[in-house]
């Protein structure tokens, strides 16, 4: 999740503080240029009564306060709902102060006086700490959101505009054009408007109409004759007569040969087919869906494809959402695929690392759905120690290919200072790991080592979530 997209997205941030300045100080600093949600509350206690009905996604809570203090508190906090982030701040900072903070659970630990953009900065990252574990929480519950039972994935206000439609037009007789770029579900939609229907215990029919010759399209869907050409040496029952009764979808309906146009119009108008070879027509009861990624109107421009046959097919149109317009949906379409898959292939308990996510969440994705799909089922296969890292999204992987490589190209397809400042963030995560691991987890000689003072390093140790003891 971009640090601007949160600055534009509402949150709620709870601030605990028995000093009234300081609390005014970081409403005004909170909600400046942003659409965050700021709760003043000047007591522990009141706190704690506000917390259950107004649910903050952080708190930022002074330490010392009249009744209970700010680490009873976290501790409360944490007691309720682990996903808050906490964040404690202090006008008498201690180093073991701030390591028994850490430790009882908080985020960030901030001395005053503090630098306002660091603050700030920090808001933003444990929002999306909290975010991220909320939702994969909801995940891990099954909590797939209402569109589930149609065989779709999300909530996304793009898709359910989709699925009211589906809803309506399923239980009748129209025509269904379904339009969209490759890999936005067509087929899916083609399938949750069949079992919808009053004819969806039968199975219905599909047709992928650019992988069928087309001296071979015409009989596979109208049927023939014995006798009727070279070969015939039975009657074949068609397609169309096939789905009697059914649905039929003639999926990628824009590449049909012009000639199969007429004869397919006919159909549509006249409700009945004739088999080749054969004098009589056969009446049939077929619902029709078609599908395309073509662009129909320019095709009939160019005279590939018949306009009445255009009118007839489109009662009833619904397009696709690319991935892009229903980004909001990419955790749980990740984490859907990611769950299929590590069951697939033996990984159960696998999970997404806070920058595999954001990797997701920042790429562009052509190939829409069946692209992310395919993308997730990589990543499990290469996936180590229980976590699912942006290298393992690489194409075209090699173990030798370092992960910050990957990391960097990912990286120049984002704004300058978004870039920027995750290139720090990861430097410096590798930084500090790296100088922990050389002196087997000790604080002080990896501080030293570093040109830092320790506390300086504890800093960027709890800041990044790094604990000396992953060293030991």
């Amino acid at each position: 999740m971009a640090h601007s997209r949160l600055y534009d997205q509402e949150a709620r941030i709870m601030v605990v503080d028995d000093e009234s300045d300081m609390a005014a100080m970081l409403q005004r600093l909170l909600t400046r240029r942003t659409r965050w949600q700021v709760k003043v509350c000047n007591s522990a206690e009141e706190a704690l009564d506000q917390l259950e009905e107004w649910r903050p996604e952080v708190v930022i809570t002074d330490v010392k306060m009249k009744g209970m203090d700010g680490l009873s508190l976290l501790n409360e906090i944490k007691r309720l709902d682990s996903s808050i982030s906490v964040i404690i701040i202090t006008g008498f900072g201690t180093i073991e102060m701030a390591v028994s903070a850490v430790k009882e659970g908080a985020y960030d630990f901030f001395e005053k006086p503090f630098e306002n953009d660091r603050l700030k900065n920090a808001v933003v990252r444990a929002l999306e700490r909290t975010r991220l574990i909320q939702e994969n929480r909801r995940l891990q519950e099954g909590l797939t959101g209402p569109s589930s039972s149609h065989g779709f994935v999300g909530s996304s206000p793009a898709l359910q505009r989709v699925l009211a439609v589906i809803e309506q037009v399923a239980d009748t007789n129209a025509t269904v054009l379904i339009r969209g770029p490759s890999g936005t579900g067509k087929e899916l939609a083609a399938q949750a408007i069949h079992r919808l229907s009053s004819r969806g215990s039968r199975p219905m029919v599909t047709i992928n109409c650019p992988a069928v010759p087309e001296h071979i399209l015409e009989s596979e869907l109208f049927g023939y004759k014995k006798g009727a050409f070279t070969g015939a040496t039975s009657d074949k029952e068609g397609l169309f007569l096939t789905a009697n009764h059914s649905t039929i979808l003639l999926d990628e309906i824009g590449d049909i040969p012009i000639t199969i146009q007429t004869k397919l119009l006919r159909v549509l108008q006249e409700k009945e087919v004739r088999p080749l070879g054969s004098t009589v027509t056969k009446r049939i009861d077929v619902r029709v869906i078609a599908s395309t990624n073509q662009d129909l109107e320019k095709k009939i421009r160019d005279g590939e494809f018949r306009e009445d046959l255009f009118f007839r097919l489109n009662v009833v149109t619904i397009t696709m959402p690319t991935l892009d317009e229903m980004r909001e949906d990419i955790p749980e379409l990740a984490h859907h695929f990611l769950r299929r898959y590590a069951r697939e292939y033996g990984k159960d308990g696998l999970s997404f690392s806070r920058e595999a996510m954001e990797y997701l969440l920042n790429r562009n994705w052509l190939g829409n759905v069946r692209e992310l799909k395919h993308a997730v089922q990589r990543a499990v296969l290469f996936a180590k120690n229980g976590k699912v890292d942006p290298c393992d999204f690489e194409e075209e992987r090699a173990d030798s290919v370092p992960c910050e490589n990957f990391h960097f190209r990912v990286l120049m397809r984002q704004p300058y200072n978004q870039a920027k400042s995750r290139l720090v963030e990861m430097f410096t995560k590798r930084y500090v790991t790296a100088a922990l691991e050389a002196h087997g987890g000790n604080v002080s000689r990896a501080a030293k080592s570093s040109g830092m003072e320790r506390q300086s390093f504890q800093r960027l140790m709890r800041r990044y979530e790094i604990r000396s003891g992953d060293f030991k």
